[in-house]
C-alpha cells in the first residue's frame, strides 16, 4: 500500500473538496480521485482537471446535493452516472463507478457498480486506470504505478479488447506513448498487433474526436516514431492521412519546429503534398476554418516564401504581410518560419509591429493633386517607393519622393 502525500495532492483540498467530502462521508459513500489526476499526482504535477469516481449511484449524489442546498449543473452526463456539483466557486465531476455492459466501439451501454477494481477494468492504459482515496492511498488495480515509474503504456487486460471498446483508444495509445514513454520504439509487440487487427475500426469514429487526439499526438515526444507506426500498422488511412505521406519532409520539419511551439496544423502540413491532401483531410477530420486556411497557406508558400541574401533576411515576409490584406497573415508568416526552422528570423518577426504607410489621399490633395485615379495611382506608386526602402522613408521623404516622380 502506498500514501501520496506531495504537496500537489496538497493543493488539491480546497473548501470546496473539504466540503464535498464532507458530505460523503456522512452519508458513508466512497469518494476517489480518478484517472488522470491520480497519474498527473503520481507523476508530480499538478493535474489540470480533477475527476472524481464514488460508490454513490446518480440519484443517492442528487438527493444528497439537493438536501445540502448545493447546485447542480450541466446535467447531459447524468445517463453515464456524472453528476456535476458547483461548491465555493468550483466544479466537481463525480461519476458513479460503472460497467461497460454493450459496446459498439464508440459508445457503451452502461451498469452501476460499487466495485472498483470492476471499473478500473474498463478504462482504456494501466496509467489511467488508479484511484486515490482523499486521505493518499493509493488503489491501484492493473500495476499502473509500475508501468508510469518504468514509462511503460500498455492497456488493460488484453490491448484488443479495450480497443473494440472503443477504437479511439488506438491513438489515445499513441497520445500517452509519446507523453510518457522515455524512447520510441518500446512497444508490447501484441499491443501493436492489435492495433494493426483492429485499425479499420477508426473508420466509424467521428473526425473532431479524432483530431483532438491526433492534435496531442502531434504536439508530443517521438512524433516521427508514432506517425510512422500509424503507416505501418494501416492507422492512417482511416483517419485522414494521405496514402503516401510524404515522411521524408514529415522529419525534416519536424526536427525544425522542436522548442519552437508550432500548431498542430504546421507539424501536419509537412506530411500533405498537395492542395488536395488539405481538403481530403478536411472532409475527414472537420479541422477548423482557420487550420484549414493555415495548411493551404503552407502548402502554397512554404517553397517559394523564403528569407532573402544580404542585410535584410526578414525582408520577403514583411513585403508580403505590408501587401496582404488579410488580418491574420502576420501569425501564418510565423507559422511558415517555424516550419522552415527559421529560429533567429521568427523571433525577429515576433518583434516587428507593422508599421503604417505615413501618407493619405488627403496629404496628396494639400499638394494639388485632385483626381481619384491620380491619387490612387500616385498612391501605390508612393508605397512601392516606401516599400524599397524597408519601410523607413517618412512622409515629408516620400512627398518629396512624388514630385521626382
Amino acid at each position: 500500500a502506498m500514501r501520496l502525500e506531495s504537496p500537489q495532492f496538497q493543493a488539491l483540498f480546497t473548501p470546496g473538496l473539504r466540503a464535498v467530502a464532507e458530505l460523503f462521508e456522512k452519508k458513508n459513500y466512497e469518494l476517489r480521485i480518478a484517472g488522470g489526476a491520480v497519474r498527473d499526482l503520481l507523476s508530480g504535477m499538478k493535474p489540470e482537471d480533477v475527476d472524481f469516481a464514488t460508490t454513490a449511484t446518480p440519484a443517492e449524489m442528487k438527493e444528497m446535493f439537493t438536501s445540502a442546498g448545493v447546485r447542480l449543473i450541466n446535467n447531459k452526463g447524468e445517463k453515464h452516472g456524472t453528476i456535476t456539483a458547483r461548491l465555493h466557486e468550483q466544479n466537481f465531476e463525480i461519476t458513479t463507478l460503472r460497467i461497460d455492459v454493450v459496446t459498439d466501439g464508440r459508445h457503451a451501454e452502461v451498469e452501476f457498480t460499487t466495485d472498483w477494481e470492476k471499473d478500473a477494468e474498463r478504462r482504456d492504459l494501466t496509467v489511467n486506470s488508479m484511484f486515490l482515496g482523499l486521505d493518499g492511498m493509493l488503489y491501484d488495480f492493473f500495476d499502473g504505478y509500475e508501468d508510469l515509474k518504468n514509462k511503460k503504456i500498455r492497456f488493460v487486460g488484453q490491448a484488443s479488447e479495450r480497443i473494440q471498446e472503443d477504437y479511439l483508444r488506438i491513438l489515445r495509445y499513441f497520445r500517452f506513448y509519446g507523453r510518457i514513454a522515455e524512447k520510441p520504439g518500446d512497444h508490447e509487440p501484441s499491443t501493436l498487433q492489435a492495433i494493426k487487427e483492429n485499425a479499420k475500426g477508426l473508420a466509424g469514429i467521428s473526425g473532431e474526436r479524432i483530431w483532438v487526439e491526433l492534435k496531442k499526438i502531434l504536439l508530443g515526444n517521438h512524433v516521427n516514431h508514432l506517425v510512422r507506426l500509424m503507416y505501418e500498422l494501416d492507422v492512417s488511412q482511416y483517419i485522414g492521412l494521405p496514402l503516401n505521406g510524404n515522411l521524408e519532409e514529415f522529419d525534416r520539419v519536424t526536427k525544425n519546429v522542436e522548442n519552437l511551439c508550432p500548431k498542430p496544423m504546421t507539424v501536419l502540413t509537412s506530411l500533405l503534398k498537395t492542395k488536395d491532401d488539405i481538403l481530403n483531410l478536411d472532409l475527414r477530420l472537420k479541422i477548423s476554418k482557420e487550420e484549414k486556411n493555415l495548411g493551404l497557406f503552407l502548402v502554397k508558400h512554404r517553397q517559394d516564401l523564403t528569407k532573402a541574401g544580404g542585410p535584410e533576411p526578414l525582408k520577403p515576409y514583411q513585403d508580403f504581410i505590408m501587401d496582404s490584406r488579410e488580418a491574420n497573415t502576420n501569425s501564418r508568416i510565423c507559422e511558415l518560419l517555424k516550419y522552415q526552422g527559421e529560429e533567429a528570423l521568427l523571433r525577429e518577426m515576433e518583434r516587428w509591429t507593422l508599421p503604417s504607410f505615413p501618407v493619405s489621399g488627403h496629404d496628396l490633395r494639400k499638394m494639388g493633386v485632385s483626381s481619384g485615379k491620380e491619387i490612387g495611382t500616385a498612391l501605390q506608386q508612393l508605397r512601392e517607393e516606401w516599400k524599397k526602402s524597408g519601410y523607413h522613408m517618412d512622409k515629408e521623404e516620400l512627398l518629396s519622393c512624388l514630385k521626382k516622380l
